[in-house]
């Protein structure tokens, strides 16, 4: 497939980019071809374990996958810290955007500073927009994740120069990829927060935490943003065990709290959009 991405509105750059990367998920081939006017120099990856390529590795957590199976058919077999066995979308879209083979974790010891200008990931599996959710999983937050954000700014400051520095920063994709977990573990497992509030109350904390994050994120300069919507996350293996029944049916209340949540973030994307002209920025629709 032979797919060329035209910029003609705020929007017409990253949402192809988007429906390339659905594609690459669904083991489709792409060929992604940027016209000579835009440019992608990074992708820049925040969120939780569909992104996280090894950052809990070295995390006093047990949210983490540096061991067997994990990366069976990847790096020669060898566990990187991936929630895969394979590559992660942040690492196909950077791949396919001809940016670099994979995407390396900020927290990987072995990262070199000529890394750092093609992007990075901060995510760190088991986090979530509740900032109860990294905590109880002793993982990264998302508020930490932009700390390291701000870090990774004054270093490639410092390696690049200003000018180039706000070039990389403004022109970059971001990635970010969170909900799951709240719903999931600190929502419905745990029910840490279920005496507190309903999913309408829940969904709509989520919602906050998620808008202010990426506020500051484009406070940081970041434009170019896309935003995952939360699963059907009722379907995965682990929750049909856990809620599903006898017979492991999908856990309908937890798919009925992602689909709420996914309502409310896209019209605040859209609030987001539609308020600042040159923020490209939107969502990509996990849903069934």
């Amino acid at each position: 497939m032979d797919t060329r991405l035209w910029s003609v509105s705020s929007t017409s750059l990253l949402s192809p980019l988007l429906v390339i990367l659905a594609l690459l998920m669904c083991e489709t081939k792409a060929l992604v071809k940027l016209p000579p006017n835009e440019t992608v120099p990074a992708v820049i990856a925040f969120g939780d374990s569909i992104v996280d390529t090894g950052n809990n590795n070295n995390l006093m957590t047990l949210i983490k996958c540096n061991f067997r199976p994990y990366g069976q058919d990847f790096n020669g077999g060898i566990p990187t810290g991936r929630f895969s066995d394979g590559k992660t979308p942040s690492d196909l879209l950077a791949q396919e955007l001809g940016i670099k083979d994979r995407l390396p974790a900020y927290l990987d010891p072995d990262l070199k500073p000529q890394d750092l200008p093609t992007g990075v990931s901060f995510a760190s599996g088991g986090s979530g927009y509740d900032p109860m959710t990294p905590e109880l999983a002793s993982v990264i937050s998302m508020a930490d994740q932009l700390n390291h954000f701000k870090e990774y700014i004054a270093k490639l400051k410092q390696l690049v120069g200003e000018e180039k520095k706000k070039f990389i920063i403004a022109n970059s994709l971001y990635l970010v990829v969170a909900g799951s977990d709240d719903i999931a573990n600190t929502y419905f497992v745990l029910r840490a927060r279920k005496m507190q509030y309903d999913v309408p109350a829940y969904t709509d904390l989520m919602l906050n935490s998620a808008t202010e994050f990426l506020k500051e994120l484009y406070g940081l300069g970041a434009r170019r943003i896309a935003v995952f919507s939360a699963p059907p996350i009722g379907c995965v293996p682990s929750q049909r065990t856990l809620a599903g029944g006898t017979e492991r049916h999908c856990a309908n209340e937890y798919n009925v709290a992602a689909r709420l949540f996914n309502k409310k973030l896209s019209a605040a994307l859209n609030t987001l959009r539609n308020k600042h002209a040159w923020w490209e920025i939107c969502a990509l629709n996990l849903q069934t």
